[in-house]
């Protein structure tokens, strides 16, 4: 799908408001359908698998899916794979820190425990969720102890979750989605390709909660890509379910915060498409966005959290 930036500026110039609100509606009515679907297999398909790649919104859509089964009646829990990761090393850390070791790499989560846990779930047996320590590298026991009751669902979301060599419970136990912005934004002749919505939700999501300056974002952007393309494009086929996170006016909220900033990124050509959409989009202040917004997953004061 695309859309034009003429279209966009027209809505926001028009009613602001009422563009806003139209794209949200537009996403959850996806959910909703696809919540729909989940429920009416919830029985032979207890576990729920959201993948997707960096800044595709997995973490807000999975709570927003969660939300939606809960108001139906039917208890959801959502559990994120990042919990699985190994404890490095020593060596593997100093390793990290200089760049030296894959971060992106699936064999980074403990495939047995977490494949374990899913089975104990879907049996209905009581498990306690590891926590992991991202500042120590290290997993550590939460005191968070679940215990599936029939009829309830869980979803496990996380950038490896249709890898078929990770996770090796039955897919007749599993429904599958996949998330990532699909919708391309056209300029005239320039088009902007998807992954870069997500780049820019990334530069803004790193220098809000990371402290990381859109350089630095850039510096690790080929690494991220290339995890991407090896680790979890090949394996998107899979979902039973493709997901759209685009909203139609998260770039002109982007675009205040963005728009001098990449002025200072001249030595990457790359970012010459962005910086067009973004000169040529009108501005959207962040007060017409409620804090039920996907994109607040990246702005902040949104209301879906770990």
């Amino acid at each position: 799908m695309n859309i034009e930036v003429t279209r966009i500026n027209s809505g926001i110039n028009d009613d602001p408001l009422g563009f806003v609100q139209a794209a949200n509606e537009e996403y959850h009515y996806q959910l909703r359908r696809i919540a729909d679907k989940i429920i009416n297999t919830r029985n032979e398909k207890p576990v729920i698998l959201l993948s997707g790649p960096s800044g595709s919104g997995k973490t807000t859509t999975a709570f927003m899916i969660e939300k939606i089964l809960d108001e139906a009646g039917y208890e959801t829990h959502t559990i994120s794979m990042d919990n699985y990761f190994r404890p490095l090393s020593r060596e593997e850390k100093e390793l990290a820190a200089l760049g030296k070791m894959d971060l992106e790499s699936p064999e980074r989560i403990d495939s047995e425990l977490l494949n374990s846990q899913i089975e104990s779930i879907g049996r209905g047996e009581r498990i306690e969720i590891p926590k992991y320590d991202f500042a120590e590298s290290t997993r550590c026991h939460s005191g968070l102890f679940l215990e599936r009751k029939p009829g309830e669902l869980i979803i496990f979301e996380g950038i490896h979750a249709l890898n078929p060599s990770l996770i090796t419970v039955p897919d007749c136990w599993l429904v599958k989605l996949y998330v990532s912005v699909r919708t391309r934004v056209t300029c005239g002749d320039t088009v902007l390709h998807p992954s870069k919505v997500r780049l820019a939700r990334r530069m803004i999501r790193d220098s809000n909660f990371r402290k990381r300056s859109l350089r630095e974002t850039m510096n690790m952007f080929k690494n991220v890509e290339a995890g991407e393309n090896k680790y979890i494009m090949p394996y998107k086929h899979r979902a039973d379910f493709d997901i759209d996170t685009f909203m139609a006016y998260e770039l002109n909220a982007y675009r205040s915060s963005l728009i001098d900033k990449l002025g200072e990124l001249n030595d990457f050509p790359e970012l010459d498409d962005l910086t067009e959409v973004l000169e040529n989009l009108a501005p959207l202040n962040a007060d017409n966005i409620p804090n039920n917004s996907l994109i607040c997953e990246f702005l902040g004061r949104g209301r879906f959290e770990y």
